[in-house]
């Protein structure tokens, strides 16, 4: 078994994290909150961060959205994770918060023009400064 894999069926047995889950493991809605969920977990086997630290950092996140209205309902908890995510990377100098937002709007932009069903794609026209 891999690295990976060990990771993921250890992820949340010894931690106070909580993420939607059911008998088979954690539970995604979107296709990008697996890939969010599996971005920290190898940023986390590469050292970048402990679970204390993640843990930690989400509750800030989760908290921050609270007090801002977030109702709580688990459905806006990927969004979290990826605030937190950007949030670590940042402050750890692996990315520019500035080219971060740009990069998130970009997408935002093409989510935005694409027809429900089609692939989203990212083009040089997505990007202001």
């Amino acid at each position: 078994m891999d690295s990976g894999s060990q990771s993921l069926r250890s992820f949340g047995r010894n931690d106070d994290l909580s993420i939607p889950r059911n008998a088979d493991g954690p539970v995604f809605r979107e296709p990008w909150e697996a890939e969010a969920f599996a971005l920290a977990l190898s940023l986390h086997d590469r050292g970048l961060f402990s679970w204390m630290e993640w843990a930690a950092a989400l509750g800030e996140e989760i908290k921050k959205a609270q007090a801002a209205g977030d109702p709580d309902t688990g459905e806006t908890y990927y969004h979290h994770w990826l605030n937190t995510l950007e949030r670590i990377v940042a402050a750890k100098g692996l990315a520019d918060p500035a080219k971060l937002a740009r990069t998130r709007d970009a997408w935002e932009r093409a989510c935005a023009r694409t027809p429900h069903g089609k692939p989203i794609e990212l083009g040089p026209g997505d990007f202001y400064d």
